[in-house]
């Protein structure tokens, strides 16, 4: 059997792990990456600049900027924690705005992308229900309207399965009417790790491609398709069952090695040809066995329930913190519905 491994690939949306399979592959760091890794009270922040066409094709990542907030207690529905991911994802928010040249005049368009009616999938919707919109006010009353907010809309198009229309076309024809300065799309993504399933947020200026997280392929929201610059939110809420039965290849590795008295022959008589393979050929392999029985699953943890309207309004604060000058930080819980 001669497989052709070109169709398969790691399926992932972060840049950092995009950045983590190049390295690998490599076999040290890749040149025309600037990285800048902070940790602060279980809150790593990686901020990651893809400089060149030529690194952007080894890692599969668009020039640009991205900023990853990882936060492992996420899933413990601690709302401290909560609150200080929402402090310090307004504070990047704000300086990534500032890197890339958007001031604090600039109107902004919050397009909240997926299905509501699929739990995992429910973020940018319910992003979209927390945040706080202006637009009408600076419409009708702008004699009203105090010091310290600016002009913003939002607005959650659904899905292509649910209207009949790309949600590219929909925002398109909002921006036409509307005038936004910027948008900010705010969409679920697919992870490699079962560690930052639902643990993670993204922050890029590349735009974002409805369906991406599950390998659709489509008319994104982007600046050379809709006219203005387009920032891409993300969470990663699902992983392939490949890549999870790919991951657990990788963990039994480890654990064997790390047994006592154990080397890498012993564990290479355990598991075989799978200790040489690399992580593409291997989930290349996994793939091969599992799509024609139709069992590439796309898989969402349990709780996901809880989690997503956690997240929702982790971002949804953050990002009234960071467009509205007139909201105290200390209190935007109150600010949310």
């Amino acid at each position: 059997m001669n497989l052709d491994l070109r169709q398969y690939s790691v399926r992932t949306d972060l840049a950092v792990e995009s950045k983590e399979l190049a390295e690998t592959a490599h076999g040290g760091p890749v040149s025309g990456i600037h990285e800048e890794v902070e940790e602060l009270d279980g809150i790593k922040i990686t901020r990651l600049d893809v400089e060149n066409e030529q690194v952007s094709r080894q890692i599969g990542r668009l020039v640009g900027h991205y900023v990853t907030l990882e936060v492992p207690a996420l899933r413990s529905h601690d709302s401290d924690l909560q609150e200080r991911v929402a402090a310090a994802f307004s504070k990047e928010f704000i300086a990534f705005l500032d890197k890339i040249g958007i001031g604090p005049g600039a109107t902004m368009l919050i397009v909240g992308l997926g299905n509501w009616n699929v739990t995992p999938d429910a973020l940018g919707p319910l992003v979209v229900e927390n945040v706080i919109v202006t637009r009408h006010y600076f419409e009708l009353a702008p004699d009203q309207v105090a010091p310290g907010y600016r002009k913003v809309s939002a607005v959650a198009p659904g899905v292509l399965g649910i209207t009949g229309i790309e949600s590219s076309e929909i925002v398109q024809g909002i921006v036409d009417r509307t005038k936004p300065d910027v948008i900010i799309a705010i969409d679920a993504l697919a992870s490699r790790s079962l560690e930052r399933v639902n643990t993670t947020i993204q922050i890029a200026d590349i735009g974002i491609h409805p369906g991406s997280g599950i390998g659709n392929k489509r008319k994104g929201l982007t600046k050379e398709i809709l006219g203005v610059p387009c920032i891409a939110i993300g969470v990663p809420t699902v992983c392939y069952a490949s890549t999870i039965v790919n991951n657990a290849f990788d963990l039994m590795k480890s654990h064997f090695n790390g047994e006592n008295g154990n080397t890498q022959s012993n564990t290479k008589q355990i598991m075989g040809l799978l200790t040489d393979l690399s992580e593409n050929e291997r989930l290349g392999l996994v793939k091969e066995i599992l799509e024609p029985l139709g069992h590439d699953l796309i898989v969402t943890p349990k709780e996901i329930d809880e989690f997503i309207e956690d997240i929702a309004n982790v971002i949804a604060s953050g990002l009234n913190i960071s467009l509205h000058q007139a909201i105290d930080k200390d209190n935007v819980a109150a600010h949310t519905h």
